[in-house]
C-alpha cells in the first residue's frame, strides 16, 4: 500500500496554507494566509476562488459541519467552523459568506472541531482555554485553563471526553464537572498536533522533539516512531481507523494503526500544516508551507486468499493474479473503489454507489447491485453470505446480491464499528455494545432478529474482540471473545432458555481466528502461538482441553503480533514492523472434524491411529477426538480415544453408561460425564427414573438435594439416610445435619429392603426399555 500525490506546478495560493477540509469526497476547501479560500473540485480538476476574507482575518483551523449522524443528513451541513488569529471563531457558508463571527479567546484561536453529532463545538486558544459553544456559537462552558497555549484538541469517539495538548503533555478531560482528567508526558518536546480515531479509540500525536506516537485511550504508548528530521506539524487517522498519515517538511508519511510505516513521500511541500482525509477514506489532502495543495491516494492495496492476489492499481482498476498458473485479471469500476474484501471463493468490492461480487471461478462478469449509502466502512464475508456496514445500518447480503437482513441495534453509531467488534457465520451476526461494552448483541443472519428473546450476552468485563466459529449447525454455533484483561473466553450463542456458561480456555491472548473450513481456533496467547484442535472439549470434558492444544514459541512473530486470517493449513500473522509470517498448521485436525461431522468414526479412529504412527508421543488428536466423540454420544469410539490417552476411569464410566439398560440413563450419565448435573437430573425425572436421579446425588455427595428429591416424591428416604449414614461411618463422623436429623427419627434403615427395592426399579427399567425397543 502507498500513497500517489499530486501537485500542481504553481502553487494557488501566494502565502502559506493553514487547514483544509473536504465537503464531499471529490470536493475541498483550502484556507491560507493570503486571506483567500479556495475550493478544489477534482472530478475536473478545477480550483475556483470562494471567497477573498477580510484582511484582518488569518485563518488557522477550518472544520466542516458533520454531514451524517446515524445515518441521517443534516440540514446544517453546509457550515464550517474557521478560526483565526484575531481571537475570533467565525461560522461561515459554503459560498464563503461569514454567517457569524464570535470573540472567543485573547490571542489567536488555534484548533476548531465538531464533535461527532454536531451539537457542540470546541476551540482552544493560545490564552491556554478550551471553551465549548452550541452550534449557533453560545458559549456552553470554559472546560480548561492553563498557562501554555493549547495547539490542537480532538473529541472522544462519543464526544464525551476532550483530548487536547498542554506543552509536553496530553490531557484527556471527561465533560463531567466531576470527572478526573487524565494527563501524561506524550513527548520530549511541545506536541503540536492530535488526533483521536472514533472506530479503534487510537489517540494520535506529533510533536516538535521529531516523532509520532500512537496511544490507547488510557495513555499507554502503543508506538513510538523514529526521529525525523524536521518536527511532526500534522497527524490525521483515516477514517476507518485502519491507517493513518503524518506531515512534515517536504514529508508525508502513510502508516498502519499500529504505527509501522506503509510508505513515505518527499514531495516539495515545506511543512504540512493540516492533513485531511475524504469521508471515504480514499483520499488524502495536505495543507503546505509554499503554498501548495498536495493532493494523495491510497494504491497498490493488497488482498490475498488461497492461490489469488488482488492488487488495488489506480482508484478505479484491480489487478487479479492467480499464483498457480500466473493468470492475470484486470478488473475496471466506473467509480473509486472504496472497500474490498477477498474471502471464501469470493470477491466483494463497493464503490461510491455500487456493490461488485466475483467469483474467484469467473472474473469477467460481476454481480452488481447499487448502495443505498455511499460510503461502506467495513466489509465481512462468510460463506453462504456477506456483511456490509455504512453510516445508516448494517446489511446482510446473499452472493446473489439479494438482502438478506439488516440487523438493528437501537442508538448505536454503524460506523464505528470495526472487526473486532462484529463478526459474521452463516446464520449468526454479534455485534459488541458500544455504551456498555460487556455486552454482546447476537442477531440472527437469515432474519436480523435478536436470538434468545432478544436478550445480550453479557460478560463481566469489557470486551475486546469476538469472532464466531465459521462451520457446524446454527445450534452449536459458538462465539470465542477476549476481554480486557485478554482472557479468550468460549461460549454458545443459542443458548435454549437456559443461562449461557462462558468458559475460560486462554489467558494472555493478544489476537485470535477461526479456521474457515473447521471449527479450530488459534491464537497468540503471551508467548506462545496456541491451536485449539477443538474448543468445544471445555463443554464436554474440561480435563481433556490440555491435551487438544497444539503450542509453539511464537517469539518469531515480534511483540504485538496480529493474526490476520486462518485458512486452510495456514495462518497469516502480521508482524508489529508490518512484515507478513505464515504458520502452517497439521492438517490432520481438520480432516477429523470432517470425518466425525459427517459421522464416519471408523475413518476417524484410523486417521488417529495413522498420525499416532508418525508422532507417536502426541496425543492431541486422540483427546479431540475422545471430546467430539462424547459430545456426539459416540461411545464406542469415545472408548477407543480415551483408552489411546491412558484415561482409564473414563473408559470405565464410558463402559458402565453402555451397559445401562434405558436410553434416557445413558442420555443422562453422557451429561453427567461432562458436569451437568442439572440437565441429567432434569432428563430422570421427566423420564419418571425417580431413584436413578436420587442415586446420581449420593454418588456425587450431593446429600441435601437427594434427600429433598426423596421426600418430595416419597421414595427412597431410607435409600438417602442408608447411604448417609454410612458415608458417616466411614469418615467416624457424626450426623450435624438438622434434616438428615429429622428423617432418621421416623425412619428406620434396612440394608436387605433397600437392596430389594433398587433391584425392582433396575428390572422396571430394563422391562420399559424392552418395551420401548419392541
Amino acid at each position: 500500500m502507498r500513497l500517489k500525490t499530486s501537485l500542481q506546478k504553481e502553487p494557488k495560493h501566494k502565502e502559506l496554507v493553514c487547514c483544509v477540509g473536504w465537503t464531499t469526497a471529490d470536493e475541498l476547501y483550502s484556507c491560507s494566509d493570503d486571506h483567500q479560500i479556495f475550493k478544489w473540485n477534482l472530478l475536473n480538476n478545477e480550483t475556483t476562488l470562494v471567497v477573498q476574507l477580510q484582511d484582518d482575518i488569518y485563518p488557522i483551523d477550518l472544520h466542516w459541519f458533520p454531514k451524517t449522524v446515524g445515518g441521517k443528513k443534516q440540514s446544517l451541513a453546509e457550515i464550517f467552523v474557521l478560526t483565526s488569529s484575531d481571537g475570533k471563531f467565525h461560522l461561515a457558508s459554503k459560498t464563503g459568506r461569514i454567517e457569524k463571527s464570535v470573540e472567543a479567546h485573547r490571542g489567536a484561536v488555534l484548533a476548531g472541531r465538531w464533535n461527532y453529532d454536531g451539537t457542540s463545538l470546541i476551540t482552544a486558544g493560545e490564552d491556554g482555554q478550551i471553551k465549548i459553544w452550541s452550534k449557533s456559537g453560545m458559549l456552553r462552558s470554559t472546560l480548561a485553563q492553563q498557562g501554555s497555549p493549547v495547539y490542537s484538541v480532538a473529541w472522544g469517539p462519543d464526544s464525551d471526553r476532550i483530548l487536547y495538548t498542554s506543552g509536553k503533555q496530553l490531557i484527556i478531560k471527561p465533560l463531567q464537572p466531576s470527572s478526573k482528567a487524565l494527563q501524561w508526558k506524550a513527548h520530549d518536546g511541545i506536541v503540536l498536533k492530535v488526533d483521536w480515531n472514533s472506530v479503534n479509540d487510537l489517540i494520535l500525536s506529533g510533536g516538535e522533539d521529531c516523532k509520532y506516537k500512537v496511544w490507547d485511550s488510557y495513555g499507554r504508548q502503543l508506538y513510538s516512531s523514529a526521529l525525523h528530521d524536521y518536527p511532526i506539524t500534522s497527524v490525521a487517522w483515516a477514517p476507518d481507523g485502519e491507517v493513518f498519515a503524518m506531515g512534515s517538511f517536504n514529508t508525508l508519511r502513510l502508516c498502519d494503526k499500529t504505527g509501522w510505516s506503509y510508505a513515505l513521500e518527499k514531495p516539495n511541500t515545506g511543512s504540512i500544516f493540516s492533513l485531511a482525509w475524504s469521508a471515504d477514506g480514499t483520499q488524502l489532502a495536505g495543507a503546505c508551507g509554499n503554498g501548495h495543495v498536495i493532493f494523495a491516494h491510497v494504491v497498490e492495496q493488497r488482498w490475498a486468499w488461497k492461490s489469488f492476489e488482488i492488487t488495488l492499481t489506480k482508484r478505479r482498476s484491480m489487478q487479479v493474479r492467480n499464483v498457480t498458473n500466473d493468470a492475470v485479471d484486470v478488473l475496471e469500476f466506473r467509480d473509486p473503489i472504496i472497500k474490498a474484501s477477498l474471502s471464501h471463493s469470493h470477491l466483494v468490492v463497493t464503490t461510491s454507489l455500487q456493490c461488485y461480487v466475483y467469483s474467484v471461478k469467473n472474473w469477467n462478469t460481476p454481480l452488481i447491485f447499487d448502495l443505498k449509502e455511499g460510503t461502506v466502512s467495513l466489509i465481512l464475508q462468510a460463506e453462504r453470505h456477506f456483511l456490509l456496514v455504512d453510516g445508516a445500518g448494517i446489511y446482510v447480503f446473499s452472493y446473489e446480491g439479494r438482502l438478506v437482513s439488516s440487523p438493528k441495534v437501537p442508538g448505536m453509531r454503524t460506523d464505528i464499528l470495526n472487526a473486532q467488534a462484529i463478526s459474521l457465520s452463516n446464520d449468526t451476526v454479534a455485534i459488541r455494545g458500544k455504551t456498555d461494552e460487556k455486552v454482546i448483541f447476537l442477531f440472527d443472519a437469515l432474519t436480523g432478529k435478536p436470538l434468545a428473546d432478544g436478550k445480550p450476552l453479557t460478560h463481566k468485563l469489557e470486551v475486546m474482540e469476538i469472532a464466531l466459529d465459521q462451520c457446524g449447525v446454527a445450534a452449536d454455533r459458538k462465539i470465542a471473545l477476549i476481554d480486557k484483561n485478554r482472557d479468550l473466553y468460549l461460549t454458545s450463542v443459542r443458548r435454549f432458555s437456559r443461562e449461557p456458561i462462558i468458559s475460560k480456555i486462554g489467558t494472555m491472548v493478544h489476537t485470535m481466528a477461526w479456521n474457515d473450513s473447521a471449527n479450530i481456533l488459534c491464537a497468540i496467547q503471551d508467548s506462545q502461538f496456541t491451536v485449539w484442535y477443538y474448543p468445544n472439549a471445555v463443554f464436554v470434558d474440561q480435563e481433556l482441553l490440555p491435551k487438544t492444544l497444539f503450542s509453539k514459541d511464537a517469539s518469531e512473530f515480534s511483540r504485538t503480533p496480529q493474526i490476520l486470517n486462518y485458512v486452510g493449513t495456514l495462518v497469516t500473522i502480521r508482524r508489529a514492523d508490518g512484515s507478513l509470517v505464515y504458520s502452517s498448521v497439521s492438517p490432520y485436525p481438520a480432516m477429523l472434524h470432517e470425518h466425525t461431522g459427517a459421522s464416519r468414526w471408523n475413518d476417524a479412529l484410523r486417521l488417529c491411529r495413522f498420525a499416532k504412527a508418525s508422532e507417536p508421543e502426541d496425543q492431541t488428536l486422540w483427546a479431540s477426538l475422545a471430546a467430539m466423540a462424547m459430545a456426539s454420544k459416540e461411545l464406542t469410539a469415545a472408548e477407543v480415544a480415551y483408552a489411546a490417552i491412558g484415561e482409564v476411569d473414563k473408559v470405565q464410566y464410558i463402559n458402565y453408561i453402555k451397559e445401562l439398560p434405558s436410553k434416557e440413563s445413558s442420555l443422562a450419565h453422557i451429561l453427567l460425564f461432562s458436569g451437568h448435573v442439572q440437565e441429567a437430573e432434569t432428563m430422570l425425572l421427566q423420564a419418571g427414573l425417580i431413584y436413578q436421579a436420587i442415586q446420581i446425588h449420593i454418588n456425587l455427595y450431593n446429600w441435601d438435594r437427594a434427600l429433598e428429591l426423596a421426600v418430595k416424591h416419597k421414595t427412597h428416604v431410607d435409600t438417602v439416610l442408608a447411604h448417609r449414614q454410612k458415608y458417616l461411618q466411614d469418615f467416624s463422623k457424626k450426623e450435624t445435619n438438622k434434616r438428615f436429623l429429622q428423617y432418621s427419627e421416623g425412619v428406620e434403615v434396612d440394608w436387605e429392603k433397600i437392596q430389594a427395592k433398587v433391584e425392582m426399579e433396575l428390572a422396571k427399567e430394563r422391562e420399559r426399555a424392552a418395551g420401548a425397543s419392541v
